[in-house]
């Protein structure tokens, strides 16, 4: 006797005996589908939506801050072009993947080649995401290859500086520029997924949730699941916990101390954070975000930063000792006591 089930049946079949299903990551199961759920960059998508519907796009690097949906605008553009023919007319390299000279004179090359019959105006897509990771020979050939068969492929490459892709790929691409999201509309979206999928909170989890995210979409999806499988109430103490950053009230309660120049209380703060094991970069950095949102006279906040940004700098170069991060409470008491 055939089964005549049908695949999603089987599917589910297949799930239940195995046992426990496991769930989708947030990141993926609340990834836009359509342009209107894509956050932010209105202007860029906006431009994607017009290719679609009127297709023959040109070849395009998408070039922006990791987290702003490079990747999920160029997969809205392939889905609604490409219709039914998505899968077929649609090669996905990602950084994980080789792609040295060879992936692009044999792989892509192939994909060029191959003849699959689409609509007029409509072209195969090669998405090559962080593209600015290939060699300079991978790029000189996917140059050649782009010429060769722009009758029926078009490239679309997503890179997080479009100084690393070779001038020229960058001459025959259009260039579009995402930025970073802003913090309302990383927090809109991260109440919009609780709710959905039952997790409490308080509003001071989701800032902290948007100050660990720092414009990061994506990131901030992964805290908030983080989050909520590890303690299940979206919390500002809970978050800090799981992002293992040094909490940004302890840093304002330090500024404080150094705007009343109360040094011997700040330092008392500062040697409690290295002491609780962060390092100084980390310390330095959640410092500088703070400060710049921080509640100061305009002139005393660029100073503050001019000194975070020298004891930074120092850091990095590799002088990252805890009397690094003590000159610079005191020269921040002296900058106070000068204005």
């Amino acid at each position: 006797m055939v089964d005549t089930m049908d695949t999603d049946d089987v599917d589910k079949k297949q799930m239940t005996d195995s046992g426990s299903v496991l769930p989708i990551p947030w990141l993926e199961k609340y990834r836009p589908i359509d342009f209107e759920d894509i956050i932010g960059n209105k202007e860029a998508i906006s431009r994607f939506d017009i290719f679609s519907k009127k297709g023959n796009i040109p070849n395009v690097i998408l070039s922006g801050p990791p987290g702003v949906g490079k990747t999920t605008t160029i997969l809205c553009l392939a889905r609604h072009l490409l219709g039914s023919n998505y899968k077929e007319a649609v090669l996905e390299l990602n950084a994980s993947n080789e792609r040295g000279i060879d992936v692009v004179r044999n792989k892509i090359k192939m994909f060029a080649q191959t003849k699959v019959t689409l609509g007029l105006g409509k072209h195969k897509i090669v998405i090559l995401d962080e593209a600015d990771s290939m060699t300079e020979g991978a790029q000189q050939a996917l140059r050649r290859t782009m010429e060769v068969y722009s009758k029926t492929t078009r490239f679309a490459l997503a890179c997080n500086t479009s100084e690393k892709i070779i001038e020229p790929i960058q001459s025959r691409c259009a260039v579009i520029r995402f930025t970073k999201l802003n913090d309302k509309q990383i927090a809109e979206k991260l109440i919009e997924i609780s709710k959905k999928e039952n997790v409490e909170f308080n509003s001071e989890g989701i800032e902290a949730l948007v100050f660990t995210a720092q414009g990061d979409m994506r990131q901030a999806i992964n805290n908030l699941q983080s989050t909520s499988d590890g303690f299940g109430y979206i919390s500002s103490d809970n978050v800090f916990k799981v992002c293992d950053e040094p909490h940004p009230l302890f840093i304002k309660d330090m500024l404080k101390f150094c705007t009343e120049q109360n040094i011997d209380e700040a330092m008392k703060i500062m040697h409690k954070l290295y002491k609780l094991g962060y390092s100084p970069e980390d310390i330095i950095t959640n410092v500088f975000r703070v400060t710049k949102t921080y509640d100061l006279p305009e002139f005393l906040k660029l100073e503050f930063i001019k000194e975070i940004g020298l004891t930074h700098m120092r850091i990095t170069q590799g002088v990252n000792s805890l009397l690094q991060l003590s000159s610079l409470i005191a020269r921040l008491c002296k900058k106070t006591l000068k204005s």
